[in-house]
């Protein structure tokens, strides 16, 4: 799949020319090549490139360079956040030193290794201002066809009141695009309220849902408004939603359906007007097959569902996402990191991340601490190796129970029983871990 980004390479040998138009053409979306730099004052005005490839000499028997660095100059002039490479038939050293120090990003020598120059430009389209900007809370919508396509969809839908359900493996970013879904909603000038269904116990369910008044039950010193009363005109975003016991979901229904809720120890009906956001890992259409879910409570919060994909199936996002954490934790932690080596972008695309955007995040943070210099290479990552299949029976044979049950059981032993730290694997809730403990007989 093409990168949607625009490559202008200058130089006067055509042959050059030519197999640069074959090679970048292969993997972006949009290739210029001139022989005449005196043109760059026109295209960098008119159709401004994302990266731009130089080269050092322009006048036959002069190999100096000074031609290239005057226009590495120009175009920094005219353009200043443009990524400019430099390309030599001549490897000198101190030319390279040059050109870095006027501006340029990085220097190749002819002839060049063609997945070498390729890493090396996408390393540059990651890190610089024509990266495909985050929106303002946070959702990055990367490169991929799938994303562009989910963005336009999420535009489309999330200024209308209708509930929504994201579903999505652990750590691909379902609460972040609540709040892009909310921020974008006409109830985005309230509140938007989170209740973890995973980690709410069934004694509190009535009470952090539907509030209660003083002297309820032992301990109710005050009213309190529940989170269904907290988000009115707002969002409300439920989280791990499969998770709720079925017989706490007829309760819920009840609320959805009529739009009312009477706290504990009230008579007093109380109306409410929210926008309701909900998500889980979970096959929540498998829970619903099983009797695990309520079928007529699925219809009710999946008027529109929106499925993220996991990040090994939009893998051109990684080196966006790598370089929008690598800048975050750079500036947190007061690091000189700028950019990450191709080596190290290569071993990250191909990275399975059973963690995805989250394990990534994690990877880049650690990374970004312990990294020497300004730029982050292979040695600085330490990522979990891809665990074999170690289960007794094979997938086919396995309920979604029987799985869920294993990977907890591997998380415990994996962790020698820390459960925090377990919990932290399998991105759940400590609350969720012992849930599911106290489910499955753990």
């Amino acid at each position: 799949m093409k990168l949607k980004r625009h490559i202008l390479a200058v130089d006067d040998n055509a042959g050059v020319r030519t197999a640069l138009e074959l090679l970048l053409s292969r993997r972006f979306d949009r290739v210029t090549t001139i022989a005449d730099p005196s043109q760059l004052s026109h295209i960098l005005a008119s159709d401004p490139p994302d990266v731009v490839l130089l080269d050092m000499n322009f006048k036959s028997a002069v190999n100096n360079g000074n031609e290239g660095l005057y226009w590495l100059s120009e175009i920094k002039r005219r353009n200043d956040t443009v990524p400019i490479i430099l390309m030599t038939a001549y490897a000198d050293i101190e030319l390279a030193v040059r050109g870095i120090k006027q501006g340029a990003a990085d220097f190749v020598v002819k002839p060049w290794d063609n997945d070498r120059l390729i890493s090396t430009i996408e390393s540059l389209l990651t890190f610089r201002r024509h990266t495909p900007q985050a929106s303002a809370d946070g959702m990055d919508w990367g490169v991929t066809d799938s994303m562009h396509a989910l963005r336009a969809f999420v535009e489309k839908v999330a200024p209308t009141d209708a509930n929504i359900l994201i579903t999505g493996e652990n750590g691909t970013g379902k609460e972040v695009l609540a709040k892009e879904i909310h921020r974008i909603s006409r109830r985005s000038r309230q509140s938007m309220l989170t209740v973890d269904m995973g980690s709410l116990s069934e004694s509190l369910f009535e009470s952090e849902l539907f509030g209660h008044v003083r002297g309820a039950f032992t301990g109710a010193l005050a009213d309190r408004r529940g989170k269904l009363e907290e988000a009115s005109q707002g969002t409300l975003f439920m989280d791990e939603i499969a998770n709720l016991p079925v017989h706490l979901q007829s309760k819920l229904l009840t609320a959805l359906q009529s739009r009312k809720i009477t706290p504990i120890g009230s008579n007093r009906l109380i109306d409410i007007d929210i926008r309701l956001i909900c998500a889980t890992n979970a096959d929540i259409d498998s829970y619903v097959a099983e009797g695990r879910f309520r079928e007529d409570l699925l219809y009710r919060i999946n008027t529109i569902r929106i499925s993220l994909p996991p990040l090994r199936e939009r893998r051109e996002d990684i080196p966006v996402l790598a370089g929008r954490f690598l800048r975050e934790y750079a500036a947190l932690y007061n690091r000189p990191v700028e950019t990450i080596s191709p080596e190290a972008l290569q071993i990250l695309t191909a990275h399975p991340w059973p963690g995805n955007v989250r394990e990534l995040r994690h990877s880049v943070e650690k990374a970004v601490i312990v990294g020497e210099g300004s730029m982050l290479r292979p040695e600085d990552f330490t990522l979990t190796p891809s665990r074999p299949q170690t289960l007794s029976q094979s997938p086919a044979d396995l309920t979604l129970a029987d799985m869920e049950k294993n990977m907890i059981r591997s998380a415990i032993h994996d962790c020698q029983g820390n459960l925090s730290a377990a919990a932290t694997r399998l991105g759940i809730t400590r609350q969720t871990l012992y849930n599911k403990m106290k489910r499955y007989g753990i």
